[in-house]
C-alpha cells in the first residue's frame, strides 16, 4: 500500500507563494489520479486541483490562474505551486491518490496559513 506524505505548508503573507509536495512511498503511477484537497475550519473538504495519470489537469475555479499542480513520476511526487495566496486559501491541505480499484488514499495534511 502506497503512503502519501505532504510537506511545504507554513505561514505566508497575502500575495505570497508556497509550494506543497506530496511524496509517495511507492510509484504514483499506481494511481489513476492524484489531487490536492483543502479543508478550512468549519468547512467541508474541497478539491483544489487534480492531475490524472495521463496528465489531464483540473482546478477549482477559486484557484485557477494562481495554483499549478504538477507531478514528477521519477520522484514519485506531486506538487502544488500556490501563488498570490489569499487569506481564504488558508486551510489544511491534503494530498490524495485515487487507485485503479477506486480507493482513495490520503496523506496526513499540511497546514497553510495566510496572514499578515
Amino acid at each position: 500500500q502506497v503512503q502519501l506524505a505532504e510537506s511545504g505548508g507554513g505561514l505566508v503573507q497575502p500575495g505570497g507563494s508556497l509550494r506543497l509536495s506530496c511524496a509517495a512511498s511507492g510509484s504514483i503511477l499506481v494511481f489513476n489520479a492524484m489531487g490536492w484537497y483543502r479543508q478550512a475550519p468549519g468547512k467541508e473538504r474541497e478539491l483544489v486541483a487534480s492531475i490524472t495519470r495521463f496528465g489531464n489537469i483540473n482546478y477549482a475555479d477559486s484557484v485557477k490562474g494562481r495554483f499549478t499542480i504538477s507531478r514528477d513520476n521519477t520522484k514519485n511526487t506531486v506538487y502544488l505551486q500556490m501563488n498570490s495566496l489569499k487569506p481564504e486559501d488558508a486551510a489544511v491541505y491534503y494530498c490524495s491518490g485515487l487507485s485503479r480499484g477506486g480507493n482513495n488514499y490520503w496523506g496526513q495534511g499540511t497546514q497553510v496559513t495566510v496572514s499578515s
